[in-house]
C-alpha cells in the first residue's frame, strides 16, 4: 500500500507554512471549528494525484491571499517498494493555470506521473447534491473515477472537448471547410466512442464491487450510463459506432450551427444511480438515503481499486461522520479498518470519532495551525 509520511504546505490556501510528519497507515482525524483549515489539508493531499483536486479549483485559487510566494505542496510518500518525494505547485514561468510536478527533486513532464505513486478517493459535503445536480456534474464524477483506472481517459476527454469546441466555432462562424470539419468530426467519433466505452466498462466493474459489498448500512446502488453513443455500443461494435457517430455529426451540422455544441456525443451522457431495494432513482430518495448511497459508491470504488491493484487508495473523507447516524458511522469505521488504507477524516466534533479513539491519530486544527493530539 502507499501512504503519506510527511506533508508540507507553503502559501497554500489559508496556510503560510505547515508540516505534518511521522504519519503512517490508518485513520488520521483532523478536528476543529468550521473555517479552521481542515478541508484545505485534504485538498493538499488530493493534489498528489493528477487533476484539480477534491474541490476542482483553479490553480490560482489555491494561492494564499497576500502571499507573493507561489503555493506549493510537498511530501514523502511510502509506496510498496520505496519512499519517494513528491511536490507540486504553481510555476510562475508557466502561468497561473500550469502546475509543476517534481519527483525526488527533479521536474516531471506532467501530472500523470503522480498516478504511478498515489491514488486518492474522496468524499466531500459538496458532493452531497450529486444526484440532484446537472448531468454534467455526474459525468465529471464518473470520469474522475474512470481516470483512477485508465490514466489515458483524461487525455481522451480533453481531446474530445477541444475538437467539439473547434467544430462549434467553425459552424458558428459559418466557416464550412469540409476537410477541416471532417477531420474534427473523425476525431470526435474516435475519441467519443472510446470515452463512452471506458465509462461503460468502468460502470460494469463498479457495479460488481457494489454487488459484493455488505448492504446492511449502505444500500446497494444500481448503476447505468445513458446516452446515444452508449446505446449504440450496447448493440454494435466500436468501429460501427464510430461510423454512425461521424455520420450523425455530418448530418447535424446545420442544426448544430444554430444551437451550438453537437446533437449527439458523450458530452450529453449521464450516470444513472438507483436505490436497488426500492427501485427508485437516487435523486428521488431522502437526503439520508442519498448520502448513504454516495458513501457506499465511494467505498465500493476504494474496494475496487484495492482488488484490482492489490493495494488500497488514500481516502479523504471530509465531514462524513457528521452526516451519518450512529449505526452507519460504526459500519463506516469497520469498513475503513478492513481496507488497511491511510484515511484522512475531518470533523468539528471529536465525539463523532469516539469509536476509533484508540486506533486513530488525532490532530486539532484552529486558525490554520495544526497540533497533534
Amino acid at each position: 500500500m502507499a501512504w503519506i509520511r510527511t506533508l508540507k504546505l507553503h502559501s497554500f490556501r489559508s496556510y503560510e507554512a505547515a508540516e505534518i510528519a511521522d504519519l503512517g497507515p490508518g485513520l488520521l482525524v483532523f478536528s476543529g471549528p468550521n473555517g479552521a483549515g481542515k478541508t484545505n489539508i485534504l485538498e493538499a493531499v488530493s493534489l498528489f494525484s493528477p487533476g484539480r483536486g477534491l474541490r476542482g479549483a483553479r490553480l490560482a485559487d489555491l494561492q494564499r491571499q497576500g502571499d507573493a510566494r507561489p503555493w506549493a505542496v510537498s511530501g514523502e510518500v511510502q509506496t510498496r517498494h520505496e519512499a519517494v518525494k513528491l511536490g507540486t505547485g504553481m510555476d510562475p514561468q508557466k502561468g497561473v493555470d500550469k502546475r509543476a510536478v517534481r519527483l525526488n527533486g527533479k521536474s516531471a513532464k506532467g501530472q500523470s506521473v503522480l498516478a504511478d505513486y498515489v491514488s486518492c478517493v474522496w468524499l466531500t459535503p459538496q458532493m452531497d447534491g450529486l444526484f440532484l445536480e446537472s448531468s454534467r456534474e455526474r459525468r465529471r464524477f464518473l470520469d474522475r473515477l474512470v481516470f483512477g483506472f485508465d490514466p489515458g481517459h483524461s487525455g481522451r476527454v480533453t481531446r474530445y472537448e477541444n475538437a467539439l469546441s473547434q467544430r462549434s466555432k467553425l459552424l458558428r462562424e459559418g466557416r464550412i471547410d469540409p476537410a477541416w470539419l471532417s477531420g474534427l468530426e473523425q476525431q470526435m467519433a474516435e475519441t467519443g466512442t472510446a470515452i463512452a466505452a471506458a465509462r461503460l466498462d468502468f460502470a460494469h466493474r463498479l457495479q460488481a464491487a457494489c454487488n459484493a459489498a455488505d448492504h446492511t448500512h449502505f444500500p446497494l446502488a444500481k448503476l447505468g450510463v445513458t446516452g446515444s453513443v452508449e446505446r449504440h455500443l450496447a448493440a454494435g461494435k466500436a468501429l460501427e459506432v464510430e461510423d454512425w457517430f461521424r455520420e450523425s455529426l455530418v448530418s447535424s451540422r446545420e442544426r448544430d450551427a444554430l444551437v451550438g455544441g453537437a446533437e449527439v456525443g458523450p458530452h450529453k451522457s449521464d450516470l444513472e444511480v438507483f436505490y436497488a431495494a426500492k427501485g427508485m432513482p437516487a435523486g428521488q430518495c431522502s437526503t439520508g438515503e442519498q448520502k448513504a448511497l454516495l458513501t457506499g459508491l465511494i467505498l465500493a470504488h476504494a474496494q475496487l481499486i484495492t482488488a484490482e491493484r492489490g493495494e488500497p487508495p488514500i481516502l479523504l473523507l471530509d465531514e462524513v461522520a457528521a452526516h451519518l447516524d450512529e449505526g452507519r458511522r460504526a459500519a463506516l469505521y469497520e469498513i475503513l479498518e478492513k481496507l488497511h488504507a491511510q484515511v484522512w477524516l475531518t470533523g468539528t466534533d471529536t465525539g463523532l470519532f469516539a469509536a476509533v479513539k484508540d486506533q486513530a491519530l488525532f490532530f486539532s486544527v484552529n486558525g490554520s495551525v495544526i497540533e497533534r493530539g
